[in-house]
């Protein structure tokens, strides 16, 4: 009973924490693929976290899409337990198309730790779903949230701009529907630019952006995004490094790429913050 309550009153603050953040200024929440991953980017001072469907399905040797409601749970749990962050799980489209499906996602992920989680309009067969189902989904998942014992932020995603429908007026209608089905934080990934400010003068929930190569944060910030975050954008980055380094001993039998000197102790160990 000890160690139930320790992790309750652990997941307690990690949840008020991260509904804080969502209240003050803009910031950061990057996409670690593993607990490694994770550890190194709370030593550099990052205060929230997010999972990543693509890179997550990566470690496995798969492509997005392919994993399980209990594979991501299991992730969710090792990343919850290996920092002290907050941990928000990408849920995709809640691993099944109706609303109870959405709702369980949330449900389970919140059991393993997560203070917060996005469920997507968009099925793996390959559509979109009707915007009125897609409410749905996220009213259906809202509602399991404000069950949970602590504060669990919900994130509703509009896939449409990645998904051959850039369209900014559908956009603004999904997430406005998803606002009133009781989001906490709207995302529409693929947004750019002007579509980022036309999407933050139409709802009043805080919007999270993809960050792209070619958009500084100075500007997504003025635009008016409240959070930020990668995707797999550092696992791929991470990807091309070994990708390079593999290439030049393969074809040149160069290993001067593996002369590498990392702080890990100072990074895994748990230290301060490294500014």
């Amino acid at each position: 009973m000890a160690r139930s309550s320790s992790m309750s009153s652990a997941t307690e603050r990690k949840g008020r924490a991260f509904r804080e953040l969502h209240a003050g200024d803009a910031f950061v929440m990057p996409n670690p693929w593993d607990a490694g991953s994770a550890r190194v980017l709370e030593a550099l001072g990052f205060k929230a976290l997010a999972t990543t469907s693509s890179g997550f399905a990566f470690t496995l040797g798969r492509v997005d899409g392919s994993v399980s409601l209990d594979e991501m749970v299991d992730h969710a749990a090792a990343l919850d337990r290996a920092t002290d962050l907050p941990i928000s799980v990408d849920l995709e489209n809640g691993y099944g198309p109706e609303p109870e499906t959405a709702a369980l996602a949330i449900t389970r992920a919140a059991h393993a730790g997560a203070v917060g989680g996005s469920i997507e309009d968009y099925d793996p067969a390959g559509h979109l779903y009707a915007i009125e189902l897609a409410a749905e989904r996220i009213a259906a998942a809202a509602e399991a949230a404000r069950r949970v014992s602590f504060p669990f932020t919900l994130t509703a995603r509009a896939e449409n701009h990645i998904r051959g429908r850039p369209e900014l007026d559908d956009t603004i209608a999904r997430l406005k529907a998803y606002q009133l089905a009781g989001a906490d934080v709207l995302y529409a990934p693929g947004i750019r630019g002007r579509e980022i400010e036309a999407v933050c003068e139409a709802v009043s929930k805080p919007v999270n952006v993809l960050a792209l190569p070619g958009m500084p944060l100075a500007e997504i910030v003025e635009a008016g995004a409240r959070r930020i975050s990668v995707g797999g954008g550092f696992t791929w980055v991470a990807l091309k490094a070994m990708v390079q380094a593999a290439t030049a001993v393969q074809n040149e039998g160069d290993f001067s790429s593996l002369g590498v000197d990392l702080p890990l102790e100072r990074w895994l160990g748990g230290s301060e913050p490294l500014g």
